[in-house]
């Protein structure tokens, strides 16, 4: 590329010069990729000889440019020219010629601008770079299979068992002897010594369960496949055993990945797992619309749920009989508001043995600490809450887990010290990264330090998301984004904390340990309005007056018309979530105004009611503008939390009205209330950035809008509602294919299965290499003792 650049720039000299001039005269030092763009499209609409770069190789440079940092008399650009593969080069205006720079280079620049006269004392800074710890697992190749390291994992593995088939075959031969539950040794006993003697007994094993009743258990086989070497797990009926004894027997004679999966699959070793989410307010009731606690709350307690009916159906079919345990472990918080957070130990409802178990943070003295602590001064308190935590669970348990799963950056930490102290399987749930919610939080993190503390944040998710077995996200945006769009993770692959360290490689999106396992829907509680038989009537007339009714004291505003439809939405109040800017683009839109009533669905109307600061900023902006537009007579806004039944139910009678649902967030990893509103058939048009991407498609079972462009979307809204006026079938079919989409991608049972598959898989591969992680750990260990400890103890 460097030499076609250059050749252009001899040939297209006054034309690229007036783009690189434009750049360096904007007066910002950092461009983004829509600046950029903007500026060559506004010089190519004015200037023929700039238009005549559209079929060059500098097209390709506005075409995968993400952004630019401008010093003196250069541009450095950062090109994506696939997803997860980058290239930098710098662009001088005398002379005007392209040279190829490495990450570490662009990061150094960027650092430059950012310190200033300060970066001379800082020219040799810690650089993080993670690439030589690939701890021996291979990496995907292409782009359209990052996040399915599962499926590629499988292949490599029954590959290794092929082509290495004496080491690999010894390898599952030991993994399948190490399994044992409450002491009771499973699947094969000290009495098969090597891989020979196996293959033998499976042979006089499958022959023996031939000829028995399929339905007979385990009892009465039992003394004849003990005699042969086997014990419990294989299966509860004799056909199940059979079933599995063949897989095995398929193996050992011809591994492939279908294979493999198959087997693992069903290997009995998923008992006990302990769920990590200490921030916020983690309860079942009252603690929605807290300060920190939202949409994770309801994800992880129908996580519970279904990995409970998972684990017991999966045990059950391998004739084990345990019941599986699983613990959320979070924070007790004495000054509960009201709420359970200050009970040490609270059974889940919906389950039969799961339970949530609280530990309260202690002060560096060793106190307990009362109240509640924000995400963002959270760590400090993290590293003493593992060891007292350990304890409790442990104990709770009777036992080690046997996988522990961390949520978001703080309880994937703490699950990432939990699992090396206690040597299991970890899994990673980022959830949602901050570093791409807030624009340059990375090169301003000194700024932001007081009230944010980035630098904990993002040395902790590096430290997490590097240890993990596997990781799990909602999408493929979340890991890699789009052609547009640099994904969640994708964006911790290089970064720099000027003056305090640079990572030129962070994360590799290319990593077989990313996983999209999506969540699902509660289907008891969010199912179609047409279900009339399952439908909570009882609850219509209250919702009926909390829509609409005047004089309540938990809602502002009161539609003058509620014959219209309704423009729904039901979001927590930050800036991310873009609520106000949605009131904004109904503000602005008459049609719209006429032709629907708007509802959100929001936090308190009183600012003073909040204990976070940044919702009180967005609750008082609201007010701001229901004055300014004179919305009280078309918009309905009710701060109030909505238990599930009755948001599910809310959902449906929005649908009996034929009116909409929007999500509007400047970005959003993955999106439950778009599948729940799809889910009860509301039309939903959701945001463009993020998860929905992937969700909805497009103009099928939903709408894709650019929160960026406001009044397009209350455009489109507007539009859709004309068009079911006119023919309500248009309403119908949109509705039906929403309910579709959901039903046949994002349910629970999905999910579960899915984690239980990895668990195992994931189980199997650590066994396999973790001899060979001790570099990764001692240089983690390294940079989150140099690093994250001295950086916590300044929070507070």
């Amino acid at each position: 590329m460097i030499e076609k650049l250059n050749a252009l720039a001899e040939a297209h000299r006054p034309a690229l010069y007036m783009v690189l001039h434009a750049w360096l005269s904007d007066g910002r030092r950092f461009l983004l990729r829509s600046d950029l763009r903007d500026t060559f499209k506004l010089l190519s609409e004015k200037e023929p000889a700039v238009a005549g770069l559209a079929d060059t190789a500098f097209a390709d440079v506005i075409a995968t440019v993400q952004e630019a940092a401008v010093e003196d008399h250069s541009v450095c650009l950062a090109l994506r020219p696939r997803i997860g593969r980058w290239t930098h080069l710098r662009w001088q205006a005398d002379p005007l010629v392209f040279e190829a720079i490495d990450v570490s280079a662009f990061l150094a620049l960027k650092e430059r601008i950012v310190l200033g006269p300060a970066a001379g004392r800082n020219a040799w800074p810690l650089e993080i770079d993670l690439e030589p710890f690939a701890r021996g697992l291979p990496r995907v190749k292409e782009p359209h299979s990052i996040g399915r390291g599962i499926d590629f994992l499988n292949r490599q593995l029954s590959s290794q068992l092929l082509v290495d088939s004496d080491r690999g075959l010894d390898e599952l031969f030991r993994f399948l002897s190490v399994h044992s539950c409450q002491g009771r040794h499973l699947m094969i006993s000290e009495g098969i010594g090597d891989v020979e003697v196996l293959r033998s007994a499976v042979r006089s094993a499958t022959d023996l369960l031939a000829r028995e009743d399929p339905a007979a258990e385990w009892d009465a086989v039992a003394g004849r496949l003990r005699a042969l070497g086997f014990e419990p797990g294989w299966g509860r009926t004799a056909a199940r055993m059979l079933e599995t004894l063949r897989l095995l027997q398929d193996l050992l004679e011809a591994p492939e990945p279908a294979t493999f999966a198959a087997l693992v699959s069903r290997i009995p070793m998923i008992f006990r797992v302990a769920i990590l989410s200490p921030h916020g307010y983690f309860g079942q009731t009252g603690v929605m619309g807290l300060p920190d606690t939202g949409g994770q709350v309801v994800y992880i307690l129908d996580q519970v749920r279904a990995l409970e009916r998972e684990m017991s159906r999966r045990l059950d079919a391998q004739g084990i009989d345990f019941e599986p345990e699983i613990v959320v472990l979070t924070r007790l918080i004495p000054e509960s508001r009201g709420t359970s957070c200050d009970q040490r130990l609270e059974h889940i409802a919906g389950t039969r043995n799961a339970r949530i178990l609280r530990v309260p943070f202690r002060s560096a003295t060793g106190e307990e600490v009362p109240y509640w602590v924000s995400r963002f001064e959270i760590w400090p308190y993290l590293e003493r809450f593992v060891l007292d935590a350990e304890k409790e669970l442990v104990a709770e348990l009777a036992g080690r887990p046997d996988l522990i799963i961390g949520n978001y950056s703080d309880g994937n930490l703490v699950a990432t010290l939990l699992a090396q102290r206690l040597g299991v399987t970890h899994c990673t749930i980022a959830h949602a990264l901050e570093k791409t919610k807030y624009l340059l939080s990375d090169l301003y993190w000194a700024d932001n330090e007081e009230h944010y503390h980035f630098s904990c944040q993002f040395t902790a998710d590096l430290v997490a998301m590097n240890a993990s077995d596997f990781i799990i996200t909602s999408t493929y945006q979340e890991i890699a984004g789009n052609d547009d769009s640099v994904g969640q993770y994708e964006s911790h692959s290089s970064f720099t904390l000027p003056g305090l360290y640079r990572v030129v490689h962070g994360i590799d999106v290319f990593d077989p340990r990313f996983n999209i396992v999506s969540p699902g829907v509660d289907e008891s509680i969010y199912f179609s309005h047409t279900a009339h038989e399952q439908r909570l009537e009882s609850l219509v007339p209250e919702i009926e007056e909390l829509l609409f009714a005047p004089g309540r004291a938990d809602t502002r505003g009161c539609p003058e018309h509620p014959e219209r439809p309704v423009v729904l939405s039901m979001a927590r109040l930050d800036r991310i979530k873009n609520l106000t800017g949605l009131v904004e683009w109904y503000a602005g839109n008459p049609e719209l105004r006429g032709r629907a009533n708007l509802v959100i669905v929001a936090g308190t109307v009183d600012a003073g009611a909040s204990a976070d600061a940044e919702e009180a900023a967005e609750i008082e902006h609201m007010h701001r503008l229901m004055d300014e537009h004179g919305l009280d007579g078309e918009m309905r806004w009710i701060g109030a939390l909505l238990p599930k039944p009755f948001a599910g139910e809310l959902y449906r009678v929005v649908a009996d009205r034929r009116g909409v649902f929007v999500q509007p967030a400047l970005f959003e990893a993955f999106g439950l209330t778009v599948i729940e509103a799809m889910a009860t058939g509301l039309p939903t048009f959701a945001t463009r950035y993020g998860g929905p991407l992937e969700i909805i498609e497009d103009g099928v079972s939903g709408f894709h809008i650019d929160p960026n462009h406001g009044d397009r979307a209350a455009d489109a809204i507007a539009s859709f509602l004309e068009r079911c006026a006119a023919d309500p079938e248009v309403w119908a079919e949109m509705a039906r294919a929403a309910e579709a989409r959901v039903a046949s991608r994002y349910t629970w049972s999905l999910y579960a299965e899915r984690v239980m598959s990895l668990a195992r898989i994931y189980g199997f591969w650590r066994y396999l290499t973790q001899r060979g992680q001790k570099p990764t750990r001692q240089y983690l260990q390294m940079l989150y003792s140099l690093m994250f400890r001295p950086r916590a103890e300044t929070v507070g």
